[in-house]
């Protein structure tokens, strides 16, 4: 009878660790065994595939191997100290720690850790999960969350531009009326000298024009076409210096201009475009303000079926981590605006069916911005008209 109990034990016994194995084996999550002395004593199939080791490799090993190096220098001290004093620090706890792949490889992995008195000593089984997938999702959806902020606020600049742009038209043609009534009747009664009426002359100019850029800036939000004209291109770019010129106190200008001969005209909207080389010229200069070489050159030249428009400046230079981000709204570096000048500009470029990027292929000290507008919209032009 004793026998028969003993036999019967003995099958129990070994069904036991049939399903122990089983389970073992099949599990999901990283499975791993260790004694006090943080040898290991079992690694279950989803740890092989989870740190690139066979359970070969590591059974009989200390358990080092598949930690990180600052971590693994300590780990067998933590465990000592636990056998010591009982402290927990991490068993029954639970907690986000790095794994290290036999490639060398660390990566994110949940651990659990509980441990058992068993005729042969103290041991502890480890539950390990990869981390991995989850934070993929995470960062991905931190991703769209800030994209969707991001289009939120673009979506509200068009609709506060069109809003700005229509409230300014009227104190503007308020301003250009004034000049107009007071430069008239200077120059009836000749009350101003020359230079003084020279310099109203110029304050309705530049009222003219801050009417038209808030005009086509208008017809930018609400995604007009351009209302194109053909422009001298050599004609156009000094123009564009001399805007950025006046007002400035500079002996000598830190500008040139470098324009290829016989270049054709170009279907543009002289307004928008303006604007872009203007904004390119200025964000030049002050990139160069404090340099011991301060130099601007805005050229222009026939390359394929586009024209481009390039401003290189003396400059420190775009830093790389800043590029990507170089063309978003509200991400600009400068501690003052929006950070909306580049991204308005590039619109204003693509909306001409051409571009507007930083050019990174030369190793020139500096910036290059080029602008690119094809050339084929000189024929369609001309053919409307």
């Amino acid at each position: 009878m004793d026998q028969l109990v003993d036999e019967l034990g003995k099958a129990q016994s070994t069904v036991s660790e049939a399903r122990l194995a089983s389970v073992f084996d099949t599990a999901a999550d990283g499975i791993v065994v260790i004694d006090e002395n943080c040898t290991v004593l079992a690694f279950n199939k989803a740890s092989e595939t989870l740190f690139g080791y066979s359970a070969a490799e590591l059974i009989g090993n200390n358990v080092s191997k598949i930690m990180p190096a600052d971590f693994a220098v300590a780990h067998d001290g933590y465990v000592q100290h636990y056998l010591d004093t009982g402290v927990k620090k991490i068993i029954g706890i639970g907690r986000e720690v790095r794994g290290r792949h036999k490639d060398g490889t660390e990566f994110p992995v949940e651990l659990s850790v509980g441990d058992a008195s068993t005729s042969e000593g103290r041991q502890f089984i480890g539950i390990l999960r990869d981390l991995r997938p989850r934070k993929s999702v995470e960062d991905r959806l931190a991703q769209a969350q800030a994209q969707l902020v991001h289009m939120t606020r673009i979506s509200a600049m068009d609709e506060m531009g069109a809003a700005i742009a229509h409230e300014l038209n009227q104190p503007l043609t308020a301003i250009l009326l004034y000049l107009q009534s007071v430069s008239r009747k200077a120059a009836r009664t000749e009350a101003l000298d020359e230079m003084t009426l020279s310099v109203i002359e110029k304050a309705v100019k530049e009222a003219e024009r801050a009417g038209d850029i808030i005009q086509r800036m208008r017809q930018l939000v609400e995604k007009k076409e351009p209302e194109r004209e053909q422009i001298d291109i050599a004609e156009f770019a000094h123009a564009c210096i001399g805007l950025v010129e006046m007002g400035t106190n500079e002996r000598n200008s830190l500008f040139a201009c470098v324009i290829e001969p016989d270049l054709p005209t170009l279907g543009v909207d002289p307004v928008q475009i303006r604007q872009v080389l203007v904004n390119l010229l200025r964000n030049a200069r002050e990139a160069v303000s404090g340099m011991k070489i301060r130099r601007v050159t805005l050229s222009a030249r026939h390359n394929g079926d586009f024209i481009e428009f390039r401003v290189s400046d003396s400059g420190p230079g775009v830093p790389p981590e800043v590029v990507p981000e170089l063309f978003k709204a509200f991400s600009g570096q400068k501690q003052k605006g929006l950070g909306l000048g580049l991204a308005i500009s590039r619109s204003i470029a693509q909306n001409h069916g051409g571009d507007l990027y930083l050019d990174t292929s030369g190793e020139e000290r500096g910036a290059t911005f080029v602008l690119k507008l094809p050339v084929e919209t000189t024929a369609k032009t001309g053919a409307r008209s």
